[in-house]
């Protein structure tokens, strides 16, 4: 570590400037001088010494002020002042001091007592030049960490984005799949999910559920994945033995969901099971009451339902849409929980966009 070397003498008398140079000098010192206290504060900007021998009676500016000033700036206020004044009366030392000098001596100069006292300050110097140096040396470091901890953050996030899409589109494919089966677009899927989110949000639940649910809701119908195509796909009705067989589809649903760690599949499960719940109790497959049905199946519920009415399916052609919304207005408090059937027809117009948004393809 470089050993502090520099001094600046501030003093007015050029005889008392030149014995300060000269002592300092043969000190092994650089020494520089300035001669009114204006002068020595520019210097201090201009090349900071390691330390300031300081008069009092200064010209321009007197020694208490230039000590203020440089007490008062945040890279000069490490450099240690040393008063060099004849004014050795207590109360001067003292208005010396609360200025900010760090050290007083008094002419005429004694050469031991200014070499030793020059040597401790520039001994604190030191000391105070490491630690600002270990300190910024610090800051650098924190930096540093705090940009590469950044950095390792926002790979993590692309990486659990790139995880989570990979995730959410594997759950599309997989409800597709179904669809394709039963004949239905992909836009039928979409509007599942769509009015399933817009339901929950205006219901006030929390956003992870809503988005959650945006994909778990298009699931529902998994299950007919197992239906024989003769049930699935027959035309008008189906008699009891075939409608017994076709209301397997929410428990065959459950059970391809059943048991993953995801959020969204095990929404999709309750979903695939309790979609045909009513809130009377006379739904199926377990004939649930009220609030025993899982809230995103009671959700999921009257989606399908406006949608299986707004639509053509085998075994029906689309209803008209007013016609469909008076069907549904009759089954509050029956077959829909009151609450999710507030929600819904509170966000109406919403609900209907989304229906021209992602309306069938004519075929």
């Amino acid at each position: 570590m470089e050993q502090p070397r520099k001094i600046l003498v501030v003093e007015d008398d050029m005889m008392n400037s030149r014995l300060l140079t000269t002592i300092l000098t043969r000190l092994g010192y650089t020494v520089d001088t300035a001669f009114d206290g204006i002068n020595g504060l520019e210097k201090v900007e201009s090349s900071p010494p390691d330390l300031i021998l300081l008069d009092l009676d200064l010209p321009r500016m007197d020694g208490y002020e230039v000590a203020r000033r440089l007490k008062q700036s945040d890279h000069n206020k490490i450099i240690p002042i040393v008063v060099v004044s004849s004014f050795a009366e207590v109360e001067n030392r003292i208005k010396a001091l609360d200025a900010g000098a760090d050290d007083f001596l008094s002419k005429p100069i004694d050469q031991v007592e200014l070499k030793a006292r020059v040597q401790s300050l520039l001994k604190v110097k030191l000391y105070n030049d490491h630690m600002v140096s270990y300190q910024k040396t610090l800051e650098e470091e924190v930096n540093k960490r705090t940009r590469q901890l950044q950095q390792t953050f926002e790979e993590l996030k692309n990486a659990s984005e790139k995880i989570k899409k990979a995730s959410l589109e594997t759950t599309v494919r997989l409800s597709q799949a179904a669809e394709y089966k039963d004949k239905e677009t992909g836009v039928h899927i979409k509007r599942m999910g769509y009015y399933a989110a817009a339901i929950a949000k205006a219901m006030g639940l929390p956003r992870q559920d809503i988005e959650a649910i945006l994909y778990a809701a298009p699931m529902h119908d998994i299950g007919k994945i197992g239906i024989p195509d003769r049930i699935l796909l027959k035309p008008g009705s189906l008699d009891d033995q075939e409608w017994e067989v076709m209301k397997q589809h929410t428990v065959i649903g459950c059970n391809i969901l059943s048991g993953s760690d995801s959020h969204v599949i095990q929404m999709a499960d309750q979903i695939a099971l309790a979609h045909h719940e009513k809130w009377d109790g006379s739904g199926y497959p377990r004939g649930l009451k009220g609030s025993e049905i899982p809230l995103w199946g009671r959700i999921s519920a009257i989606a399908d339902v406006f949608d299986a009415l707004t639509t053509e399916r085998p075994y029906k052609k689309a209803y008209p849409l007013d016609h469909s919304l008076e069907i549904l207005k009759q089954c509050r408090g029956t077959h829909f929980d009151p609450a999710v059937f507030d929600a819904f027809f509170s966000i109406e117009e919403e609900i209907l966009s989304i229906r021209r948004k992602y309306d069938d393809p004519v075929s």
